[in-house]
């Protein structure tokens, strides 16, 4: 059980208190009905960017927009109790100067009411990182393969891969760390190179294509319950197969109605007397 604020929830800094040991489960959410669902299970919902590729079909998660994550994180507040929330701050929001990323923190957390935001980069994102925090809300970074610079990267490469590449990553990480950050993720990221980095770390690290030896893991939920419809990550383990699940239902309904057999009797409303009868 970790620390909860006096609301119930998971607490960013309880989140914190869990380095080195039990790992924390986090999950992406997007909606009402899977925060219900997931949050008696995890320690943190992250209402990711990843939404704007799940729910709304855009190629990359830079089709996330500021109205997007706040409806988004507004819903999963609503079905959740004890997570911590937080919520992906979308490309754009934060990369010009530490005042626009405090700006864009200050909405997300105003309008929503989640307990932290999170974004991308290492040490170029330091002082948006302390600014945020200094303000007094948390935040959660994220380094290695940032999926918001994929078009600048070239595509989803792997990271870690040279020693200069390993040196820029633990550079990054201990500027998340220096700006105040209570966790990072670590994403797409050579196994070592991710445990070598926890291990160097004061605060938790969050493996997604990273390495066992994180601090904990996060996945897409719908990757994670196969309703990924598109191309599934090589890092991903399918925990359930709902894509097959909604279309043998889709299937079962289409052929009743086509065969006219629902709705039945049960179905629908007949006045009292027909009911008598």
């Amino acid at each position: 059980m970790t620390a909860a604020d006096a609301g119930g929830r998971t607490t960013p800094e309880a989140i914190r208190a869990r380095k080195g040991g039990a790992p924390v489960v986090c999950l992406t959410a997007y909606s009402y009905p899977f925060a219900r669902l997931l949050d008696p299970h995890v320690d943190l919902l992250l209402v990711g960017d990843s939404v704007a590729m799940v729910q709304h079909g855009h190629p990359t998660t830079l089709g996330a927009t500021m109205e997007m994550m706040i409806l988004h994180g507004q819903a999963v507040m609503r079905g959740s109790q004890r997570a911590c929330v937080v919520v992906d701050m979308p490309a754009g929001s934060y990369e010009g100067s530490p005042q626009q990323a405090l700006a864009s923190a200050r909405r997300i957390v105003a309008e929503t009411g989640c307990q932290a935001v999170k974004l991308e980069g290492g040490a170029g994102m330091e002082p948006q990182i302390a600014a945020i925090v200094a303000a007094g809300i948390p935040v959660m970074g994220h380094i290695g393969l940032l999926p918001q610079s994929v078009e600048k990267d070239g595509g989803y490469t792997i990271k870690g891969g040279t020693a200069d590449a390993v040196a820029a990553l633990l550079a990054d990480a201990e500027a998340v760390e220096r700006a105040g950050a209570f966790s990072f993720v670590i994403e797409g990221t050579m196994d070592p190179v991710a445990a070598e980095i926890t291990r160097r770390a004061a605060i938790p690290t969050v493996g997604i294509g990273a390495s066992a030896m994180c601090d904990g893991q996060i996945l897409v939920i719908d990757d994670a319950v196969g309703l990924t419809v598109d191309r599934v990550p090589k890092f991903v383990k399918e925990y359930a197969d709902l894509r097959g699940v909604v279309a043998e239902a889709a299937r079962h309904y289409a052929a009743e109605v086509r065969a006219r057999s629902f709705p039945g009797p049960e179905h629908v409303f007949l006045p009292k007397d027909s009911q008598a009868s």
